[in-house]
Order: structure tokens, then sequence, then C-alpha cells
């Protein structure tokens, strides 16, 4: 019986895909969104890790994603 390694790869890419400022930050200092200036800020964090999780719940709840390696 094998293990379900589909949520662990997809937190893993959402984790890496949603670091602010990676490809894309928002909010920005400057602008509402800017892509790649690899800097970050407080609240930026704050917004990306809530996308982060509606996104993690979404697919994994939701959608019911699961990859099983036998």
């Amino acid at each position: 019986m094998g293990a379900d390694w589909g949520p662990i790869i997809v937190a893993v890419a959402l984790f890496i895909l949603l670091s602010p400022g990676l490809l894309f930050q928002f909010p920005s200092r400057f602008r509402c969104v800017e892509f790649g200036n690899m800097s970050t800020s407080g609240i930026s964090i704050l917004v990306h890790a809530i996308i982060y999780f509606c996104l993690l719940t979404i697919l994994i709840i939701a959608v019911g994603i699961h990859v099983h390696f036998n």
C-alpha cells in the first residue's frame, strides 16, 4: 500500500511558486503587483500565505489530487 504523495507535491510546488518576490509580489512597495523583484514585505508575506492556503485547500480537498507510487 503506497502513500499518497499528491498533497506533498502540490504543497511544495505552490510554496516555491508563491514565494513573495520570486515570480510576483502582491502588494509591492511601489505598485500593486511587481514581477521578479526578489524583495518582500510583511503585508506581502501575509497576502501570499492566504493565497497559498486557499489554493492548497482547493486543490487537495475540492479537486482531490492524489499521486500513488507502487
